[in-house]
């Protein structure tokens, strides 16, 4: 289910990696080496925030960008793909009861953080869908105006029929 996105060229331009929890411990030590390398001492609650990250939910599936660029279909197309991998991906835990949620966290977009991760040369993480069931129901957050992101196309076109 998660894989059925528009796919144009059928290139399946992602790729996943499953961390369960037995991979916890070190993906946090890992983690919080390299944030006190980018950011110097940690503080205890950052630290302790750090070693938890993949402790939140009992399966993280990492979703990565890999995008053929030598196929005519656009890279940025690729990449929309892989977004809706994800969104494809948590719709199928919530239609089988799990809980999920979608992180885009700062070890996405750190080169060393995302290499010790899985990811290859070339690639991106979209994202980390934590898999499991919810202690508590998630509250609702606020959502946009729909009818304030949308507007009408009006051609400039004068002389022209519609």
């Amino acid at each position: 289910m998660a894989c059925r996105v528009p796919d144009h060229g059928k290139i399946s331009p992602w790729r996943y990696i499953i961390y369960d929890n037995s991979q916890a411990d070190p993906i946090g030590l890992k983690l919080a080496e390299i944030a006190e390398k980018r950011q110097g001492s940690l503080g205890e609650n950052t630290k302790a925030m750090e070693l938890e990250r993949f402790k939140r939910a009992p399966l993280v599936i990492g979703v990565l960008s890999s995008p053929n660029r030598e196929h005519k279909v656009p890279v940025w197309e690729q990449e929309l793909a892989v977004g809706a991998v994800c969104v494809s991906l948590l719709n199928a835990c919530f239609s089988m009861g799990f809980a999920g949620q979608w992180l885009s966290e700062w070890y996405a977009f750190d080169d060393e953080a995302a290499a010790y991760l899985g990811a290859r040369d070339g690639e991106r993480f979209a994202g980390f869908i934590h898999i499991g069931s919810a202690s508590i129901v998630p509250s609702e957050r606020p959502r946009p105006d729909v009818a304030r992101l949308t507007e009408y196309f009006e051609s400039s076109l004068s002389g022209v029929d519609a």
